[in-house]
């Protein structure tokens, strides 16, 4: 079976698909986003495009653990949803994944383009998955407005005053 050309596929799904988002912008301009899985910056854009491109990159969340799954697109496999995707996950420190990120989608020839974008996916699904250390929290060491008459005695002098006057 003969596959279609991406060029093809967008044209018939850049305006309407399943997967758009149409916010509206400044004034009368309108963004078009998209929510398709293999899109790494959301534009409805034919770069970015997961249904278009036969070559796709994805980069998501991998469980409760801070793992990342890499997953690119088989070429071979465009008719074969099921075996369509490659996964990798990776558990290690952030910067050794943002070395296998860019070794995979840049340096080993599959799509260079999307390098920038894959490298600032990675960071935003890494940085959600880091869990917030418990504990006190520090207080803001910058001087906090008090709404109200300012008080230019010290509190000490306050308290002076206000023996003085109850007597």
């Amino acid at each position: 079976m003969a596959t279609v050309p991406g060029p093809l596929i967008w044209e018939i799904v850049k305006r309407n698909n399943s997967f758009l988002v149409k916010e509206f912008g400044n004034g009368t301009a309108s963004v078009q986003f998209s929510k398709e899985s293999n899109n790494l910056y959301n534009l409805n854009s034919y770069k970015h495009s997961g249904l278009a491109n036969k070559k796709t990159v994805t980069i998501q969340p991998g469980g409760k653990d801070l793992s990342v799954v890499l997953a690119t697109t088989k070429t071979k496999k465009q008719n074969q949803p099921a075996s369509l995707l490659h996964k990798s996950v990776m558990k290690k420190e952030f910067r050794r994944m943002a070395k296998a990120v860019a070794n995979q989608v840049s340096d080993n020839y599959y799509r260079s383009d999307l390098k920038n974008a894959a490298l600032a996916r990675l960071s935003a699904v890494h940085r959600s998955l880091k869990v917030a250390k418990s504990g006190v929290k520090k207080r803001n060491r910058q001087a906090v407005k008090v709404r109200g008459r300012k008080v230019w005695a010290s509190p000490t002098s306050q308290i002076s005053l206000a023996f003085e006057t109850s007597l």
